[in-house]
């Protein structure tokens, strides 16, 4: 019998805006239901991580109308791409997402 909790990975908040910020860049701009599906995210479950990215000028979102639809897209910004290589990179060297950890603060 298969675990629910282990079929079911659960990725940490520091990673999850790696994600979103690495997609971001590596596609240049993306709809939100796009971003998520790379990211492999629920949009219900995760839109307060895309605001809070926005708020704090992480990410850029630019509606545009086309007829009577609202066009949301979201693009990484300069900000973004600094905090992902100034701080996210060297966190996930010292703490790889796989668990395992060439550190040599490493206790085991």
């Amino acid at each position: 019998m298969v675990d629910m909790a282990d079929s079911k990975k659960y990725r940490e908040r520091i990673y999850i805006v790696k994600d979103i910020i690495l997609t971001l860049s590596e596609y240049g701009q993306l709809n939100q239901t796009a971003l998520f599906s790379f990211c492999g995210l629920n949009i219900t479950k995760h839109k307060q991580i895309l605001d809070n990215l926005e708020h704090n000028e992480m990410i850029q979102r630019v509606e545009t109308k086309e007829g009577k639809r609202t066009i949301t897209i979201f693009k990484v910004t300069y900000n973004g791409m600094n905090f992902c290589h100034e701080i996210l990179e060297p966190f996930e060297k010292l703490f790889p997402r796989s668990g395992i950890s060439n550190s040599v603060f490493d206790l085991e």
